[in-house]
C-alpha cells in the first residue's frame, strides 16, 4: 500500500485518487452478448460519479438516505452505487428477479428487503420496472420508482465530506437458513476489506512499472464477491477490470475464459458451480487460441468447494495454459464485509481426507491409509480399503488474512483445540458492528459468530458447514453437503440442485433427500415401477455408498422448485418447510402469455401506488386546511 492510498479513508477519496491513473489502462470494461467492449476509464467514471451525484441530490436524495438499486451488470449500476456514496447517502444493491417462474415469492422478499432499510428512493431500468410494480405496492418508497438512464447528464457535485466510519452500504446476507439481514458497513470496513483482497494481489502479481493486475468478473454486482471482492480491489489498486453479465456466463460459460486470456486477466473470483459449469459445458473449439496462463488467482468461495471439481477444472484446462497453483479457495461472508481468509498465493490448494464417523462426533481425524498432498491430490496407500467410503474429503480455505483472527468454539463459547470441530469465529478490521436498524447482532467484543460450523488444522480453516443446516442422525452431526453431493453423479439428477434435510415426526428422526430431476416428466408420471422408482433407488444407494447412511425418504422435484437465495444457494429449511405445508411446487411456466400477464399485474401495481399516494397527499391536505 503506497503512502496515498493509505492516507485515502473514504470511497470518495479512493475514486479521487483512481482517476489519476492513465485512462488508457485503468478502468472498467463491460462486455456485451456479442463480445463487444465498452471502455470506461477511472477519470472518466470520477466525472460521471460526481454529475450522478447532482441528479440524485436534484431528485430530493440526501445523506443518510438508503437507494434501492435493482440493475443488471451495466455502468449505470456502479455510477449510482458510488454517486450515492459520494453525497453522504447509503447505496443499498437488491437482485433483479432472475426466477421468472417465482414472482410473487421475488416481490414479497424484495418489499421486505425495502422496508427493513426504509429505502427512499429505487433506481432501476426500463426492462426491470416493467415488472416491479407488485412490489411497490408492498413498499412505496418516499420517492418512488426512478429510471437510471440519463443521471449522469447532471450538475457534478463535490463529494460530502464524511467520516470512515460512516455507514458506506448495506448488502444483504444470503439468507441461506433465515430471511436476508441488513449488513451495514463502513467507508472504513469496505477499504479494509478491498485493501486485504489489493495487498493479497501484489503479494503474488507485484506490480512492475506501475502496472496493476487486471481482473475479470461475471458476478452479480449485487452480491458481496462481486462488488467487494472485484470492483474494491479495481479501485483501490487501482486497476482495470472486465465485467460480463451473469445471465451470459450462465448461458455461455465459455465467455469468461475468453476474456480471461483475451484482456489478459490475473485475478476472477466464483463460486464452486461456475467451475464445474465450465468443465460439463466448454467445448474445445469455443477456447481456439485462448491462453489461460495469465490466470493467477482463480478464487473460488461462496459455498462448499468439491476437491472432484478442482481437479476436474485443472485437467480439463491445462492444455489452455491453465497454472495448477492458480486455484485459490477462499472463505468469507457478507457480515466480515467479505474475504476472512485465502489459500496462500502461488501455493497448491490442499484437501485431506477425515474420518466421517470423528467428524459427527466433533473430532477431525485423518483418515489411516490416505493422505492429500499440497496440491490436493488425494493418494490412497495399499492398505486402504477401496471399497470403504467412510472417509470425506474435505478443502481447506486456507489462512486468515493479514489482520484477521479465527477462532473455533464449543456451544459455551470456549475456544476448541486444533481438529476439534465447532462455531467460527472472526475477527478482522471489516467486521460489522451491526445490522442496519436492528438491534440484535451477532457480534460480541469485537468477534463475529458466522453460524458456520470448521475445524482448523495446521492453522488452515476448513468449513463443514452452516450450524443450522446441520442434519442431527442417530446422535451423529452429518454435514448435508455431503450427502447432496453424492447424489450429483447419478444419471438424471440435476448437479447442484438437491437438498438434504432431517425432520422429527411420530415415528421419529428421519433423512428427507430432495432430488431436482432433469426430465420433468419422470416425476409427474409417478408410477411405482416407472423411472422415477429406479432413480430415487439409485440415489439412495449413492448416498449409502459414499456416506454410510440411509436416506428415509426421497422426493423428486421438477427442475427449478427447489428455493434458492439472491446467489443461488439453496435454502434446506425452506424446503422442508414448504414441503410440510405442501406448497413445494416448480415455478410457473415462463412465456410470452404469462411475462405479459406479470407486465399487466405490474402496472396495475405501480396504478394502485400512484392512486394510494394521491390519497395521502389529499389527506394532509384537508388537515391543514
Amino acid at each position: 500500500m503506497t503512502a496515498k492510498q493509505a492516507r485515502d479513508s473514504t470511497l470518495p477519496e479512493v475514486i479521487d485518487r483512481a482517476a489519476s491513473a492513465d485512462p488508457a489502462r485503468y478502468g472498467f470494461r463491460f462486455l456485451d452478448r456479442h463480445e463487444n467492449a465498452t471502455w470506461l476509464p477511472h477519470a472518466e467514471f470520477r466525472d460521471r460519479v460526481a454529475a450522478t451525484a447532482g441528479a440524485l441530490w436534484d431528485e430530493g436524495v440526501r445523506s443518510g438516505d438508503r437507494v434501492a438499486l435493482i440493475l443488471p451488470t451495466c455502468p449505470e449500476f456502479i455510477e449510482i452505487f458510488f454517486a450515492a456514496q459520494w453525497i453522504g447517502a447509503i447505496p443499498v444493491a437488491l437482485y433483479p428477479p432472475v426466477r421468472l417462474g417465482r414472482l410473487d415469492e421475488y416481490h414479497e422478499r424484495t418489499a421486505a428487503m425495502l422496508r427493513a432499510v426504509g429505502a427512499c428512493v429505487l433506481y432501476t431500468d426500463a426492462r426491470i420496472g416493467r415488472i416491479l410494480g407488485e412490489t411497490i405496492v408492498r413498499y412505496r418508497p418516499r420517492l418512488g420508482v426512478r429510471q437510471a438512464a440519463g443521471l449522469r447528464s447532471g450538475v457534478a457535485r463535490q463529494p460530502v465530506v464524511v467520516s470512515p466510519d460512516t455507514t458506506a452500504m448495506v448488502q444483504f446476507s444470503s439468507g441461506t437458513t433465515v430471511d436476508p439481514k441488513p449488513v451495514a458497513l463502513t467507508h472504513a470496513q469496505m477499504l479494509a476489506n478491498g485493501r486485504c483482497i489489493t495487498d493479497a494481489i501484489f503479494a503474488l502479481l507485484p506490480p512492475s512499472q506501475g502496472h496493476f493486475p487486471g481482473g475479470v468478473s461475471w458476478l452479480p454486482l449485487y452480491h458481496d464477491m462481486g462488488l467487494i471482492g472485484c470492483l474494491m480491489p479495481a479501485l483501490c489498486g487501482p486497476g482495470p477490470l472486465t465485467l460480463i453479465s451473469p445471465e451470459l456466463f450462465v448461458a455461455r460459460p465459455a465467455i469468461w475464459l475468453r476474456a480471461l486470456s483475451k484482456y489478459r486477466g490475473t485475478t476472477s473470483p466464483a463460486p464452486n458451480f461456475a467451475y464445474a459449469l465450465c468443465v460439463d459445458r466448454v467445448r474445445d473449439e469455443e477456447l481456439e487460441g485462448c491462453d489461460l496462463s495469465c490466470w493467477r488467482m482463480a478464487l473460488n468461495g461462496a459455498e462448499p468447494m468439491s476437491a472432484a471439481t478442482l481437479r476436474a477444472f485443472e485437467n480439463r484446462f491445462e492444455k489452455f495454459g491453465f497454472r495448477r497453483d492458480a486455484l485459490m479457495p477462499v472463505y468469507g461472508l457478507s457480515e466480515a464485509t467479505l474475504a476472512v481468509t485465502f489459500t496462500r498465493p502461488g501455493t497448491r490448494w490442499k484437501s485431506r481426507r477425515f474420518d466421517a464417523d470423528s467428524l459427527a462426533r466433533g473430532i477431525a481425524r485423518r483418515r489411516v491409509g490416505a493422505a492429500a498432498d499440497a496440491g490436493g491430490n488425494s493418494q490412497r496407500r495399499r492398505s486402504d480399503r477401496s471399497g470403504d467410503n467412510k472417509s470425506g474429503e474435505w478443502v481447506s480455505s486456507g489462512v486468515p488474512l493479514p489482520g484477521f483472527e479465527v477462532q473455533i468454539r464449543d456451544e459455551h463459547g470456549n475456544a476448541l483445540a486444533e481438529r476439534r470441530v465447532g462455531s467460527i469465529f472472526v475477527k478482522g478490521p471489516s467486521v460489522m458492528q451491526g445490522y442496519y436498524g436492528r438491534s440484535d447482532s451477532p457480534v460480541r467484543d469485537g468477534w463475529l459468530d458466522t453460524g458456520d460450523l470448521g475445524f482448523i488444522d495446521e492453522g488452515e480453516l476448513y468449513v463443514t458447514g452452516r450450524a443450522k443446516d446441520v442434519l442431527v442422525l442417530r446422535g451423529q452431526n452429518q454435514a448435508p453437503h455431503e450427502l447432496e453431493r453424492a447424489v450429483d453423479a447419478v444419471p438424471g439428477v440435476r448437479v447442484g440442485c438437491v437438498a438434504a434435510v432431517s425432520d422429527i415426526d411420530a415415528d421419529g428422526e428421519r433423512l428427507l433427500l430432495f432430488v431436482e430431476v432433469r426430465d420433468g416428466d419422470a416425476v409427474a408420471t409417478g408410477l411405482p415401477d416407472g423411472p422415477a422408482a429406479g432413480l430415487a433407488e439409485a440415489c439412495r444407494d449413492a448416498v449409502r455408498g459414499a456416506c454410510g447412511v440411509t436416506v428415509d425418504e426421497i422426493v423428486l422435484l421438477e427442475p427449478g422448485t427447489l428455493p434458492r437465495t439472491s446467489s443461488g444457494k439453496i435454502r434446506r429449511g425452506e424446503t422442508l418447510r414448504l414441503w410440510k405445508r405442501g406448497e413445494l411446487a416448480p415455478p410457473g411456466a415462463v412465456n410470452a402469455w404469462t411475462m405479459g400477464g406479470a407486465m399487466l399485474r405490474s402496472q396495475a401495481g405501480y396504478a394502485r401506488s400512484a392512486l394510494g399516494n394521491l390519497r395521502k397527499r389529499l389527506h394532509r391536505g384537508g388537515e391543514a386546511a
